[in-house]
């Protein structure tokens, strides 16, 4: 907590962030877990196995309206706090038109689709709070200022501390500083409200060759955006009346913006009519992010003094590249009463890559490759038709890119429902995903 406190630079947790896609989309596509590889016929597959958009046989347009909704249990030396945030977002907008071509060389149709599928989001809020007998962040300013004069303090954290009376020079020697608090048992408190998200702008061709081979591509146009608020506050225990010291706080705010591109190409192939295989490959996407970024710090002392700095602005430019994926489906259709598939994707997650000019980031691309590693994801979702009803389930398994440590075992499991109502020209579905991680 310390560490990510203290640190305003580009890291392996922002490639992490943004190289990690969920299944957004439709309802349907949602409430099957995001697994329609060998399946076909609904948008959202235009951002995983392109060659759904093939199956189509008419127009269709789509809209999506989501409310998500997020709950964090943290713990911080033996305490647990819980804490909530609601969002409502776009999950998909899209259009696909089909072009009857009749049979003509082999080819029954050929399609088109542009639209919008969401595939992160980001909407997070923690807190956490204890009682600490053994640190303070204010340690952590005094390690980084010592052997250095003040002038050359970092303008974002430790000079902060600096100007806000909360470190000071000690009488022991030259460039050698201490803090405010005595003797440890300050109560530390922190909360971190994250929000924005992340999007494709899909567009996509697609044809049908003898209703048994559909072909397709996508070409994908990311947006990113993600806002970060911290605060981390110390105080003194009421019945400490030694210290002089009341109470800090330390606030950090963080906006990252972003646009990139990718192609994905893929295929369905049915040999037979109860059986479809699917396979897709995206290329890497390629980001270019700006970080926007600055820091506050107040103080109160016991004898009525208050302090109060701003760091300057930040900013910062650079891009990022995320790992290639590969995807392989089965699905099967069960006398045009049933629907099961499932996708097994693969990535590796050390191809992450952070880039700037010049490049600073020779260190952190070194974590990534050490930290992380390559994984599987597993989704499997069905569907029973019960005209004009549909009833679907779905479950997710993605697993956790962590090489290892504590977070080795950090999978994320999507348990997924829905019901839909169609009629010739229009349909309506609803779905509900629980995902736990």
């Amino acid at each position: 907590m310390l560490t990510s406190l203290v640190s305003k630079a580009q890291n392996d947790i922002d490639a992490m962030r943004y190289s990690q896609l969920t299944f957004g989309g439709t309802a349907r596509f949602a409430s099957m877990a995001g697994s329609m590889g060998a399946l076909g016929g609904d948008i959202s597959t235009l951002s995983f196995n392109p060659a759904g958009i093939a199956i189509f046989r008419k127009t269709e347009l789509t809209i999506t309206p989501s409310i998500f909704s997020q709950t964090t249990s943290s713990t911080y030396n033996g305490n647990n706090e819980i804490d909530k945030k609601l969002n409502f977002n776009i999950g998909n907008i899209g259009l696909v038109a089909t072009i009857p071509l009749n049979g003509k060389n082999g080819w029954e149709s050929c399609n088109f689709g542009f639209g919008y599928n969401r595939t992160n989001s980001f909407q997070n809020r923690i807190s956490t709070q204890a009682y600490n007998k053994t640190s303070s962040l204010l340690d952590t300013y005094v390690a980084s200022a010592n052997g250095h004069l003040s002038n050359d303090f970092d303008q974002f954290s430790t000079g902060l501390a600096w100007q806000t009376w909360l470190i000071n020079p000690d009488t022991n020697g030259t460039n050698i500083y201490n803090h405010v608090i005595p003797h440890y048992g300050e109560l530390q408190k922190k909360s971190v409200d994250s929000k924005g998200g992340m999007g494709e702008t899909v567009l996509s061709f697609g044809g049908n060759y003898k209703n048994k081979v559909f072909i397709g591509g996508t070409i994908g146009f990311v947006h990113e955006r993600y806002v970060e608020d911290a605060v981390y506050e110390e105080k003194m225990d009421h019945t400490d009346t030694t210290s002089g010291f009341n109470s800090f706080k330390y606030t950090q705010s963080l906006t990252t913006k972003g646009n990139g591109y990718n192609l994905k190409i893929g295929v369905i192939v049915k040999p037979v009519d109860w059986l479809s295989l699917g396979a897709a490959i995206h290329t890497p996407t390629v980001i270019s992010l700006k970080d926007d970024y600055s820091s506050t710090m107040h103080s109160e002392f016991s004898n009525g003094l208050k302090y109060d700095t701003v760091s300057p602005k930040g900013s910062f430019d650079y891009s990022l590249t995320t790992p290639f994926r590969a995807i392989g489906s089965v699905g099967f259709i069960i006398n045009k009463y049933a629907l099961l598939n499932v996708d097994y994707e693969y990535i590796d997650y050390t191809y992450a890559q952070l880039n700037s000019n010049p490049n600073v980031f020779s260190d952190v691309n070194n974590a990534i490759r050490s930290k992380y590693t390559s994984t599987s994801n597993l989704r499997i979702g069905g569907e029973v038709r019960l005209d004009p009803i549909s009833i679907r389930l779905g479950y997710a398994l993605y697993g956790s890119p962590y090489n290892g440590g504590e977070n080795k075992n950090a999978n994320r499991s999507s348990y997924t429902a829905g019901i839909g109502y169609k009629e010739n020209n229009y349909f309506i579905d609803f779905a509900y995903v629980l995902t736990k991680y």
